[in-house]
């Protein structure tokens, strides 16, 4: 008995222990991220000091030494020699509307503000997975929004009633435009490279080579050429007294463009599929169309999700280059705001700069972060 004594039966489970704190956490995340090794840690010091070096000055110029208020120049220039003075964000405020409308009459920049909250109103929802009526949610962002955002940008009027005045493109500007013809090159883009795609893999051999021949002659070209082309050289073709629009004439060219390298990334996609998807739809008697409506397509497409983003942001970028056809877009809007004397400072043009630099970021990060967040709802990376 005295033996028995000396032993301790546990009769229930040992309550569970928090891992350590240097393994979890922030702490652990480092540990095993940056200062794993002598080489790792540095590697991370000389990176902070590079970070630190590149950093602090953009925050000392656009915070710490930012002009916030003012009413003309005079506010974001140096009150005595030798003092600092950041970002002049009092310009940006004084010239936010026509950063975002152009010169569009002001009377009317209640329409520019419904078809933004159109816009919004039905992409949001579209681009949730949960929530239901997609059909219906893609008819009317694909099909009802541009018919009324035409007509409400443009104008409506039927002889003597005016139901919105006509307002020409000649006024658009600043992020109108930039969205516009962002919008409308990435949604045309998409389903034309698609057709694309499908008629560089055909069997038929008119098909084929128009669809190689077209791929080619654009991707051949820079945009800078194709915008000159539509802009400048398209008129020239066209009957005498035919003439479109300068802005039609820049969405068809950079749509086409656009096209181009989207069908590219598309058949990259259509090669990754294996054969037996192919022999397993026709073994089920299904013919072309339903096929790679049905099967091919749905795979391929979440296959490319990051080659489709990344010619959307690509393109969402290279609309800057409109402004060699004399259409101003943020970043020409911007830059046709530094001949005004009014606010005229050292600072002026770097402040605008860092406020295109800083929208154009958002909009391109947030197409980034739905494309991670696409791939791992659909599964593209084929995890096992």
């Amino acid at each position: 008995m005295a033996n028995a004594e000396m032993f301790h039966v546990r009769t229930e489970e040992a309550p569970l222990l928090p891992a350590p704190v240097s393994t979890t956490g922030a702490i652990g995340w480092m540990r095993q991220n940056l200062f794993s090794s002598i080489g790792n840690t540095i590697l991370t010091v000389i990176g902070i000091f590079i970070a630190y070096s590149m950093i602090m000055p953009i925050i000392q110029f656009a915070f710490i030494d930012a002009v916030w208020t003012g009413e003309d120049r005079t506010a974001c220039l140096a009150a005595e020699p030798g003092e600092k003075v950041g970002a002049c964000w009092a310009y940006v405020g004084a010239y936010m509307k026509q950063f975002i409308y152009g010169r569009y009459p002001y009377e009317e920049l209640y329409r520019v503000n419904i078809v933004y909250g159109l816009f919004a109103l039905l992409l949001i929802p579209l681009a949730m997975p949960s929530v239901p009526a997609k059909g219906l949610n893609a008819f009317l962002f694909l099909v009802m929004f541009p018919i009324a955002a035409y007509y409400l940008l443009t104008g409506l009027e039927f002889g003597s009633f005016v139901v919105f005045p006509i307002v020409e493109t000649a006024v658009w500007g600043g992020l109108l435009v930039t969205l516009v013809i962002a919008v409308t090159g990435i949604v045309a883009s998409l389903p034309l490279g698609v057709a694309l795609a499908l008629g560089r893999r055909s069997q038929m051999p008119i098909i084929k080579l128009v669809s190689i021949i077209f791929i080619e002659f654009w991707r051949g070209v820079p945009l800078i050429t194709v915008l000159f082309m539509a802009s400048v050289m398209l008129p020239l073709f066209l009957p005498e007294g035919v003439n479109f629009d300068k802005l039609l004439r820049v969405l068809i060219g950079v749509t086409l463009f656009s096209a181009a390298y989207m069908a590219e990334v598309v058949r990259g996609g259509l090669q990754a599929i294996p054969k037996g998807q192919y022999e397993g739809a026709m073994a089920l008697g299904l013919r072309f169309w339903p096929m790679m409506y049905l099967i091919i397509l749905p795979q391929a497409l979440k296959l490319v999700i990051p080659g489709i983003v990344n010619t959307f942001i690509g393109l969402f970028k290279d609309t800057t280059l409109v402004l060699i056809v004399g259409m101003f877009d943020l970043l020409g809007q911007i830059k046709s705001s530094f001949s005004d004397s009014t606010w005229a400072t050292p600072s002026q043009g770097p402040t605008g700069y860092l406020f295109a630099g800083v929208v154009f970021f958002l909009f391109c990060f947030g197409m980034s972060r739905y494309s991670i967040f696409m791939e791992k709802k659909l599964h593209t990376g084929h995890k096992r």
